[in-house]
């Protein structure tokens, strides 16, 4: 690997958000990335700060992590970006829940990245941020995302504007990439 510099994100803010039946590795890697280049990772969910999110590996139960702040008491102008990572369930969940949905559309009003992966732009579809939009995701959302009126295309990673998203957790690291890139661009 080249040689880079692993403070260029600091100072940056990056939200997660995610419940119950997150796909592990679509939360431990981009989080792991961006800490490891100096950003500050919150995790945000619909539970109460302190309470724990349950990670799968795909469908066999995972690790729990500690939720860090409560997507009630999130303002997305707090942070450089937001990471919706994916899983079935988790994403399933956040699509019913007022106050997620409410957080991603007004980050989404702030122009700023917002990266999704795998199962994460199916709450795109709840917060009417895929209209007009290229975007991937894991192919059984292509309906739906389409049905919404973006673009689907299976691509590893898809940039348009300040909407990252990827297909699966084999595509974590382009993701990543583009992520820190958008990043280091605002």
């Amino acid at each position: 690997m080249a040689n880079q510099d692993n403070s260029q994100l600091k100072g940056k803010h990056v939200a997660i958000l995610m419940t119950d039946g997150v796909e592990q590795v679509e939360y431990t890697g981009p989080r792991g990335f961006l800490e490891e280049h100096g950003a500050q990772v919150t995790l945000i969910s619909t539970k109460a700060k302190g309470e724990q999110v349950q990670g799968f590996n795909h469908a066999d139960p995972a690790d729990r992590f500690d939720v860090e702040l409560n997507v009630r008491d999130a303002k997305p102008g707090d942070y450089d970006a937001l990471v919706l990572p994916g899983g079935v369930s988790n994403p399933d969940q956040l699509r019913l829940h007022e106050e997620a949905i409410g957080f991603i559309r007004d980050f989404g009003s702030l122009d700023k990245p917002i990266a999704a992966i795998c199962h994460g732009p199916w709450t795109l579809i709840n917060a009417g941020l895929v209209k007009g939009k290229r975007v991937t995701s894991w192919p059984s959302l292509q309906t739906d995302l389409r049905n919404a009126g973006a673009q689907w295309s299976d691509e590893q990673v898809i940039v348009d504007g300040q909407l990252i998203t990827s297909r699966k957790p084999d595509d974590i690291p382009a993701f990543n990439q583009a992520l820190q890139q958008q990043l280091l661009a605002g």
